[in-house]
């Protein structure tokens, strides 16, 4: 019999969760054939078989937890597939319903010896009470008249009373705090009914219970740890799109035809954020340990939402792409994400990240940032609004609030400031961003 094990996902990836079993036991398995989808916490992986054989047990379950090297099933080469044998198993039917039927008329024999052998203790218990009740009658507590009827009042059982008497006789007062001490109790218990019905009554209308996903799981301690770990802060500033606009107007049929790709807004603000990084390097570093790391290439993050959740699929050397590389390159990776297709490998790594809420209808927001990047810059909804020109004339111009998030313990309010002033200086004027590309 040989073992199906979990093997090794990627670097940073130790676990996974059973997303879908795509054999069941008793399937012809051929080696290389996959037999379950992992949901790690960045892709879905499949993880293919290493023997030829038949499925002979799945150990996990849809849903379940399991770690790089646990065995999820079994695989046996010497098995045939379920259905092979239909006269054997005829033959098993026939003689499994043989036996049920003698097991069956055992079971109700027994069943009424049961009854009637229940029915004798119930029979001798019923007389073992009524001889205790006849000596319990002799044995009563001594209490008076008047003691006994205030009992009655209050609800209280003599016998349950200690007297403090040391003749044994139960008088008016102990009869009262006997009284005093069940409410006290009563109140108590009535307290913790309320707190557990509380608890089992959270909601008062129709709630769905759903368990996160293992990404979401992620997405969520991910961010939380972004915001305990880093000092983060966000700059704002806004961009007049009109020139941008003006230009991709002109160019775009052109530039369809030519290299089959739109030209979009994506292309500019990572030309203008890559001209930017190479002016304030700090912002393309990270922090590890008591060192800053520089780093050197121009890998940009570019945040997709898809029906999993928000991933940032990598554009490698956006600094050495065209605008047509660049588009192409969004265009490949937001199709392959939504399809859900990303490798891990297209996920890792990454300097800085771009995310654009505009295209939800955000106005604003401060991104958070995708640790361990100190940067993060936020485009948002272009919209038109009334604005004073250096004449003072007042025109109508399509504008756009743009955010930075950044990780204040590398990087200063001031370079912070400066590095989205010059992202808006060149988006505001794209010929030169042209030049610099």
């Amino acid at each position: 019999m040989k073992e199906i094990k979990v093997p090794e996902l990627a670097e940073s990836i130790t676990e996974g969760t059973v997303a879908e079993w795509l054999v069941k036991e008793g399937d012809q398995v051929e080696k290389g054939d996959p037999v379950v989808e992992l949901e790690t916490d960045k892709v879905n992986v499949e993880v293919n078989s290493d023997f030829s054989g038949v499925i002979a047990e799945v150990l996990v379950e849809e849903g379940d937890d399991v770690e790089v090297g646990d065995t999820i099933a079994k695989v046996d080469e010497s098995g045939e597939a379920s259905g092979s044998s239909d006269s054997d198993d005829s033959k098993d039917e026939d003689e499994s319903k043989e036996e049920s039927k003698e097991v069956s008329k055992e079971e109700k024999e027994d069943s009424k010896e049961d009854k009637k052998e229940e029915k004798e203790s119930k029979d001798d218990s019923e007389e073992e009470s009524k001889e205790d009740s006849k000596e319990d009658k002799s044995d009563q507590p001594v209490a008076s008249p008047a003691t006994r009827k205030r009992a009655r009042e209050l609800g209280i059982d003599l016998n349950e009373i200690k007297p403090k008497d040391p003749v044994g006789r139960i008088s008016k007062e102990d009869v009262e705090a006997a009284a005093k001490s069940k409410s006290d109790e009563g109140k108590k218990k009535s307290s913790k009914k309320e707190d557990k019905s509380a608890d089992k009554t959270e909601f008062d209308k129709p709630v769905e219970r759903v368990k996160m996903s293992r990404r979401r799981q992620t997405i969520a301690k991910r961010l939380v740890e972004a915001q305990q770990n880093a000092a983060m802060l966000t700059t704002f500033n806004e961009v007049d799109m009109s020139n941008v606009m003006k230009l991709r107007s002109e160019r775009k049929d052109d530039f369809l035809e030519k290299h089959g790709v739109k030209l979009g807004f994506m292309s500019f603000f990572t030309k203008a954020v890559v001209a930017a990084l190479k002016e304030f390097p700090l912002v393309n570093a990270e922090i590890q340990g008591d060192e800053i790391v520089k780093k050197q290439f121009y890998d940009i993050g570019m945040a997709v939402s898809t029906e999993e959740g928000l991933v940032v699929p990598v554009v490698r050397d956006a600094d050495r792409l065209s605008f047509a590389g660049i588009e192409s390159e969004i265009g490949e990776l937001a199709k392959k994400a939504r399809d859900g297709k990303l490798t891990l490998n297209e996920l890792q790594g990454g300097s800085f990240t771009i995310t654009n809420g505009g295209i939800f209808g955000s106005l604003n927001s401060t991104p958070i940032i995708n640790a361990p990047q100190v940067g993060i810059l936020g485009l948002h909804k272009i919209e038109k609004r009334p604005m004073v020109m250096d004449d003072d004339s007042i025109e109508v111009r399509p504008m756009m609030h743009i955010a930075m998030s950044y990780d204040h313990r590398l990087i200063d309010g001031r370079e912070a400031v400066q590095f989205l002033v010059r992202v808006k200086e060149l988006i505001e004027d794209p010929y030169d961003l042209l030049l610099e590309g």
